[in-house]
């Protein structure tokens, strides 16, 4: 019996832990699928390839497709490397002569593999496993996958066909379903088979897991950050079969353990709406739907809890659909993602000037270093005198009209969003006093979010700009800094965290996405152990800002004159909010970069007696911040259910449902 029989060990694959929003709505799971794989046996050629067609033929007729890296096309025959010193070097690697045309490398193929066949598609069929098994490999013990997720109708062929398909084996393994296609994509992130990348990072961090070659694993997003989290724990079975490659017994050696289920902060409703209201005002503005038409392709949107720091919706656009990814993306889906654009999460990874949505700072920074009072009032009665500038700065209003803003208070100043009056408080109380607080607001800083790609951004300071250029600091830099312009660079993020401690009057917080993670066995894992987790696994820094109390007067003038931005006639936001019934503090921002692109940003808050949330929007070269003021109106608006066209009572729902109005 020993002679006819082998035994060798099979994985069973724990089902990877779901992703949830926070009202429970399943955004991620694992479905039960089946895959199929072959290993090897001990058969001729004419037998291996006679099995391999017999089971792509099934694959193929119910839709299913196959592993394929065979480097020749048909019809028109030829070779997929895109440069000559590849092809090159496959060639010298395989020993195909340098004149060998594709057609004749197939054929050659074909010959080596001993392919009784003259038909170039089933041929191509066999060269595209019988390659595969060349280059990736596979043993008695070690499978190789050929069709990540096939169809039932042809796991159920390849099952009855048993006995004809030598080597394969269909395999009922865990699939990954996206279940809200493209929603919150950047946040959750995708899952795709091992990298060189992954096996480096796995050996660097000592993780005890033990990974395959073929295995899938979180490369963005929560996937990636919690990887070892949603894994599980794999299982054991042990699979008796004949020299020849049949079946005869199989039994469960070690059960698998499911991963960890994650629970998001965000609430999808929330994100949907978030999403498409960013990619409607992308679109309008570039139609030219404000009147003047901007060439503008992404665009980025956070909504926060002011008090918690939880991110209720976090939008980049465009976006792209997680599933794409899980067996394997196709060249042409790649391709139709555009670079730099689509897989840019540019909510967190992705810096840009403030423009005067920085002023907020500037005014805080002035009141509480008492360089200014909130009564005193600021003549903008022109340009502001600055020694030894060939052009005198001056405030838009007067670039526009000739003249200024005439006598101002602080809170007047962010409503008429006046360079002057802010040029003259940064004067009075010099770069690193605005630094000190800008730092406090956690400008220059990651913010700590449970998501990698993060960056830091920069706050405008002598010290970078010594590090950065050599140069010494100037009154023109200290002005410019002033206005959110110069060398202040932010990411959505961390401007959603800054205006959040703007409303919640100087409470420092720290922005998240996981609301909880629970085990398989209904064990909540405690957030310390969380915060410790993604503090090593993303290399955090501590926040070792100064603190600030902001007094409370410091706090009422700067929410006015953000109030005075949407209610005032004045008001940079005005017409957007005019006839909106929720008062939102807000403050547009246009910022310049270069010549010929103007990003738009709107920050805001509401409702402005008891704040909530704040919500932050910004376009790239959007032209004017307050063609993106719409968008916080709408995304206000679902939070505080002004859009609920009807209400139904669902008696089938537990008493316990969270509610975060």
């Amino acid at each position: 019996m020993s002679n006819t029989r082998l035994t060798r060990s099979g994985k069973i694959e724990a089902a990877r832990g779901s992703i949830s929003d926070r009202t429970g709505t399943t955004l991620v799971s694992t479905d039960l699928g089946s895959s199929v794989a072959m290993y090897k046996t001990n058969v001729d050629d004419e037998t291996l390839n006679n099995s391999i067609l017999l089971m792509t033929n099934i694959l193929k007729q119910n839709g299913d497709s196959y592993i394929n890296p065979f480097p020749i096309s048909i019809e028109p025959f030829e070779f997929m490397f895109d440069s000559e010193e590849k092809l090159a070097e496959w060639r010298t690697k395989y020993k195909i002569p340098e004149a060998a045309s594709a057609e004749e490398a197939f054929y050659i193929f074909r010959d080596k593999y001993k392919i009784k066949n003259d038909n170039p598609e089933e041929i191509l069929q066999i060269l595209a496993i019988r390659y595969a098994i060349e280059t990736v490999g596979y043993s008695n013990t070690r499978t190789l996958e050929i069709s990540a997720s096939i169809t039932p109708e042809s796991a159920v062929q390849l099952q009855e066909m048993g006995q004809s398909l030598t080597g394969v084996s269909v395999i009922q393994e865990p699939i990954r379903k996206y279940h809200t296609g493209n929603l919150a994509s950047h946040i959750i992130g995708y899952v795709q088979r091992m990298r060189k990348e992954n096996v480096e990072e796995f050996e660097r961090r000592g993780d005890t897991h033990e990974y395959d070659v073929d295995d899938k694993v979180g490369q963005t997003g929560i996937e990636y950050v919690f990887e070892e989290y949603l894994r599980g724990k794999d299982g054991e079975k042990q699979i008796d079969m004949s020299v020849d490659g049949t079946i005869t017994g199989e039994y469960t050696a070690e059960e698998a353990i499911g991963g960890a289920n994650i629970v998001l902060t965000i609430d999808a409703n929330l994100q949907g709406i978030t999403e498409r209201a960013l990619a409607a005002n992308i679109d309008k503005i570039r139609n030219g739907g404000f009147g003047h038409v901007y060439e503008t392709e992404g665009g980025s949107a956070v909504v926060m809890n002011v008090n918690t720091g939880e991110i209720l919706a976090m939008a980049s656009y465009p976006d792209y659909t997680p599933e794409d990814f899980y067996n394997g993306i196709s060249s042409a889906q790649l391709e139709s993602y555009k670079p730099g654009k689509n897989l840019q999460f540019r909510a967190i990874s992705s810096a840009y000037a403030p423009g005067s949505t920085f002023k907020m700072i500037t005014a805080v920074a002035a009141l509480e270093s008492g360089v200014t009072t909130t009564t005193e009032k600021i003549d903008d009665n022109g340009p502001y005198p600055l020694e030894g500038a060939k052009k005198q700065p001056a405030c838009w209003y007067y670039n526009s009209y000739g003249y200024g803003h005439r006598r101002l208070n602080i809170a007047e100043a962010l409503e008429k969003s006046c360079n002057y009056f802010f040029y003259e408080v940064a004067t009075r109380m010099g770069i690193d006093t605005l630094e000190k607080y800008a730092r406090f607001y956690g400008i220059g800083s990651k913010t700590g979010v449970e998501l990698s790609s993060e960056k830091a951004g920069e706050v405008a300071s002598k010290e970078g700009l010594k590090n950065a250029t050599g140069d010494g600091w100037t009154k023109g830099h200290t002005l410019n800094a002033a206005i959110g312009q110069g060398r202040n660079n932010v990411t959505p993020i961390q401007m959603a965290k800054y205006i959040s401690m703007i409303a919640n009057g100087g409470k420092k917080i720290k922005p998240t996405v996981i609301k909880d993670v629970i085990l398989s066995n209904g064990t909540y894992v405690a957030h310390s152990e969380i915060d410790e987790f993604v503090k090593d696994k993303l290399n955090l820094e501590e926040d070792t800002s100064e603190n600030f109390e902001i007094s409370e007067e410091t706090t009422r003038a700067v929410l006015q004159g953000m109030l005075s931005v949407t209610d005032d006639r004045g008001g940079t936001a005005y017409q957007t909010f005019q006839d909106f019934n929720i008062q939102v503090g807000g403050k547009t921002g246009s910022a310049e970069v270069g010549t010929q692109i103007v990003n738009a940003w709107f920050v805001g808050f509401a409702p402005f007696t008891k704040p909530e949330i704040a919500v932050v929007v910004m376009v790239e070269n959007g032209g004017h911040g307050y063609y993106t003021a719409e968008v916080v109106k709408e995304i206000v608006a679902e939070y505080f259910g002004m859009n609920v066209k009807e209400v139904k009572e669902a008696m089938n729902v537990s008493s316990e449902v969270e509610s975060f109005r």
